[in-house]
C-alpha cells in the first residue's frame, strides 16, 4: 500500500471541506482507499490529509494534475507539501 501524506494551510476550513467532499468521487476515482483529515491543535486552518492510494503512481498523477490544481485554488489551499510513502511495516498494541 502507497500512502500520502499533504500538509497545508487553507484560507476557511469550512469551504475547504466542502470542496474535499465533492471531490470524494475523484479521489476514489484515481486510486485513493482510505483517508485521515487531522488539524493543528491550535490551528484549524492548518489541515493534514493522510490517504492510502493504490500506488504512489495513481497518487502523483491525480495531485500533480491540472485539474487538482484547480481545485486546490477553488479550495483556498496556501503552498501544500506533499509527501508520497511505501509502508515499511504496520501493528496494533
Amino acid at each position: 500500500m502507497a500512502y500520502v501524506l499533504i500538509i497545508h494551510e487553507v484560507e476557511d476550513y469550512l469551504a475547504w471541506k466542502r470542496v474535499f467532499d465533492r471531490a470524494a468521487d475523484l479521489r476514489r476515482d484515481a486510486g485513493e482507499r482510505t483517508f485521515q483529515v487531522l488539524k493543528y491543535q491550535h490551528n484549524p486552518n492548518r489541515i493534514v490529509h493522510f490517504s492510502a492510494w493504490i500506488s504512489i503512481e495513481a497518487a502523483r498523477r491525480f495531485f500533480e494534475s491540472p485539474q487538482l490544481v484547480r481545485i486546490r485554488a477553488e479550495a483556498g489551499v496556501k503552498a501544500p507539501e506533499f509527501i508520497y510513502l511505501e509502508q515499511l511495516e504496520a501493528g496494533s498494541l
